[in-house]
């Protein structure tokens, strides 16, 4: 079996993004591949398992060029998605799920050693419980991006929004560590307080949260939280913040405390944020941010 320190599983996509009162643009990627990314430029042995359409592959090249092994599950269509941000605020957004390519299916997971797995998905189109249940019996530990479930998709208009899991302890009580927004926070808890929502979440069981907001990012573990404030100088790229996050959070949380971890996080989420796409920069760039 193959061994690696994290796999990324989520779909690969396109999404065009349209900025208040800027140019739309394109990206390629999607959140699992972008936190790929991210963790990748951590040096950790990184795979990325996704589904795409035949003759979508190139999709991934940039990722495979930073030495991001990918895996695909072969689906009818690729993901594509449309993002408007209606205001100057960028944690409002409407996002439509235009396309789509389908759930990951645990027959078809590659044989990988246990080790962590972050699921990443860009709407409840993509992982079942009974997947997380399946990954869970086969030895891994497991991180989730809560948007996986809280993005909901509406059949006729396609249009995602933000609703309650009625299955969410259940899905918590299997992951060791989450990731949301202040706004999935708020959805699934009642409280945008990040220290009530996060302690909320551990008592559904989950070990360690994440909790991403404009200004910064919440950590908790064991009760005690941890906040860190973004330094970025522009949103130009703030599609992506909480996967370059997580991403960074992950890989440097390896070998490093929990507020090592979210500092490195926040500082290399916020040079990401003033450039549209994944980050590109280097594990100095983060460091150095860290010092400002």
């Amino acid at each position: 079996m193959v061994r690696y320190d994290i796999v990324f599983v989520g779909h690969a996509a396109t999404g065009n993004i349209v900025p208040f009162k800027k140019a739309a643009y394109t990206e390629t990627g999607g959140a699992a591949a972008i936190t790929a990314m991210a963790a990748a430029r951590c040096m950790k042995r990184v795979a990325l398992v996704t589904r795409l359409a035949k003759g979508d592959e190139h999709i991934l090249e940039s990722f495979k060029a930073v030495g991001i092994d990918t895996y695909i599950q072969t689906a009818e269509e690729t993901t594509r998605i449309r993002i408007f941000h209606r205001s100057a605020n960028v944690d409002e957004r409407e996002i439509f799920l235009t396309k789509c390519a389908g759930f990951f299916k645990l027959e078809e997971m590659p044989s990988f050693e246990p080790c962590l797995i972050h699921l990443s998905g860009l709407s409840n189109q993509e992982f079942t419980i009974k997947f997380i249940h399946g990954l869970k019996k086969r030895g891994f530990l497991l991180s989730l991006d809560m948007q996986s479930f809280v993005f909901q998709v509406d059949d006729k208009t396609r249009a995602i929004h933000l609703r309650d899991v009625p299955e969410k302890r259940e899905i918590l009580s299997m992951v060791d560590i989450v990731k949301l927004d202040v706004a999935e926070a708020k959805t699934i808890t009642g409280s945008d307080d990040l220290h009530e929502a996060a302690t909320i979440i551990e008592r559904w069981g989950c070990h360690e949260i994440l909790i991403t907001r404009s200004d910064g990012v919440l950590a908790l573990r064991n009760g005690k939280d941890y906040f860190v404030k973004f330094s970025n100088r522009s949103i130009a790229g703030r599609t992506g913040r909480g996967d370059t996050t997580i991403g960074a959070y992950l890989a440097r949380r390896m070998d490093h405390p929990i507020e090592d971890a979210l500092q490195f996080a926040a500082a290399m989420a916020s040079i990401k944020m003033e450039t549209p796409g994944p980050y590109m920069g280097t594990m100095e760039d983060v460091l150095a941010r860290m010092k400002v």
